[in-house]
């Protein structure tokens, strides 16, 4: 009988202990590595899978959906299902006893020293062998890469979820449109500012509300609209940080303008982002900046505030070189690796990776993602709509999308979501949208030893300097005092590896 784990709070050789079931020791029989058939009717016995999953919600999940998969796949999966706020000690404790399963999700960055020391499998030469595995994206694919290497794949996520959240019924009542551009932009937030927007004959209200974050809140998304780099860009055969730009640069100007002119909240360096939302929410706020997602959360605490407010979201404004925004997601962070000390030869990695390429069948994809038909979503347009008892879902669904391979770019078919809330829909498709004018970051795959060792701290003078900036506390010259600083202290030497890196893959 299949024992269902749920990993709990317990002292830590408790903890190492609990793992040695998932070390996948167990000899499992080959299957057909190229197969992307339902396991239905297989002859040959299943394959035995062994995994580490992170729940994201509060109870370990029914097997009804585990059975079904197992079905799709011709395997026996032995999950063991760890929260989310201890699953990076978990992890912890298993590379401690050397009791890793066949399979887990884990920060590729942090884990580089631990590949580049021969733990864990190069997948690369296989994936052409898999008619599914083979059609993910070589971009992501490339930018996830150790040394040259593919370890790991990869789950799908949104690649930008960044846009504009703005008071609709404030831009009908001012006769204004979506802005297609920075100067419409600009427009917007000055008479949201200026020209009594909400018809209470005060003055008191402002066009942005920001926070205290460079990257998610407004500045990141801001400063690609004017076409700055993402983290870092090319010059002349060299990667230079996006700070040394002069789109950097224009971004601040833009920044500092509306300080100035009060259309930001003038304390948004230390605003916190409860803060920000609440801006927004209670009508002080016309604009957000940020998520585009969050559009729908947002319009449902104003509706309880203020039922007349109507929100909506857009993506596509211009800057001097036209579309762009930052790519957020890339294929790093958190990836799917293979440990050598579970899998222990290239026969049982092929098992393995034939289960990933089965879970990329159109079939298996929807199963993972949205249930059974009929019972957790329905088909409505083309698209799957969840049932309204989503804590039916959180028992029996939502769990298992975290072992998803793929997504709606290298699964074609792959049912998308159909959201009732109109802003919660037009969000998910401006996100999709996004991917048309991507900036990429291109160091995402490249390693510079002396940036893992002090990239942050530096990073921390530079952030400083933008706020100081912006709030006019520095001028130009006193900017470049703090670039040059950077420099000195180290950011020369990343910028010459990582240079060095970047020539080298070319």
């Amino acid at each position: 009988m299949k024992l269902r784990k749920l990993a709990t709070l317990v002292p830590m050789w408790v903890a190492m202990a609990l793992f040695v079931g998932c070390s996948g020791s167990d000899e499992s029989t080959p299957a057909a590595t190229g197969d992307t058939n339902s396991g239905a009717g297989n002859e040959t016995a299943p394959t035995k899978i062994s995994m580490i999953a992170k729940l994201h919600v509060a109870e370990v999940p029914s097997d009804k959906m585990e059975k079904l998969i197992e079905a799709q796949t011709n395997t026996e999966l032995d999950i063991q299902w760890v929260p989310n706020t201890i699953y990076e000690d978990k992890i912890n404790a298993a590379f401690a006893t050397g009791a890793l399963p066949m399979a887990f999700s884990g920060d590729i960055n942090k884990l580089r020293e631990a590949i580049i020391d021969g733990q864990f499998w190069e997948i690369g030469p296989y994936l052409d062998e898999f008619e599914n595995l083979s059609q993910l994206n070589p971009s992501i694919l490339q930018n996830m890469e150790v040394d040259g290497k593919l370890y790991s794949l990869y789950s799908e996520r949104p690649l930008s979820r960044q846009g504009l959240i703005f008071r609709k019924d404030w831009a009908d009542q001012l006769g204004l449109s979506a802005p297609a551009n920075l100067d419409e932009l600009y427009e917007m937030l000055k008479q949201f500012k200026n020209n009594d927007p909400d018809q209470n004959g005060k003055n008191d209200t402002i066009g942005l509300t920001d926070r205290s974050d460079l990257i998610y809140g407004a500045f990141k998304t801001v400063a690609s609209w004017h076409g700055t780099p993402n983290y870092w860009g090319e010059q002349d055969g060299k990667l230079l940080p996006e700070f040394m730009f002069p789109e950097y640069l224009e971004t601040m100007k833009f920044f500092r303008k509306l300080h100035q002119e009060g259309l930001i909240n003038q304390d948004f360096p230390v605003t916190s982002k409860e803060d920000q939302r609440a801006l927004l929410v209670s009508g002080t706020a016309g604009a957000y900046i940020g998520a585009m997602p969050d559009a729908w959360g947002l319009q449902t605490e104003m509706g309880q505030v203020n039922p007349n407010g109507v929100l909506d979201v857009h993506n596509r404004i211009e800057g001097p070189k036209g579309l762009g925004v930052w790519m957020a997601v890339q294929g790093g962070g958190e990836v799917l690796l293979f440990p050598k000390s579970a899998i222990k030869s290239e026969e049982q990695l092929k098992e393995v990776l034939s289960f990933y390429n089965k879970l990329m069948s159109t079939e298996a994809a929807n199963l993972v993602m949205w249930g059974v038909e009929g019972e957790h979503y329905t088909v409505v347009d083309g698209m799957a709509k969840p049932v309204d008892d989503t804590k039916m879902l959180d028992r029996e669904v939502k769990p298992y999308s975290v072992i998803a391979i793929g997504g709606e770019m290298s699964i074609p078919d792959l049912l998308r979501a159909k959201w009732e809330d109109p802003i919660k829909q037009k969000a998910e498709s401006l996100v999709v949208d996004n991917n048309e004018f991507l900036i990429e970051n291109p160091v995402a795959s490249l390693e510079s030893k002396t940036f893992i060792e002090m990239g942050e701290r530096l990073q921390q003078l530079i952030n400083d300097a933008t706020y100081k900036f912006v709030i006019g506390d520095i001028d130009e010259v006193g900017f470049q005092a703090v670039v040059d600083k950077w420099l000195a202290d180290g950011g020369q030497k990343i910028i010459d590896e990582y240079t060095a890196a970047y020539q080298t893959s070319k």
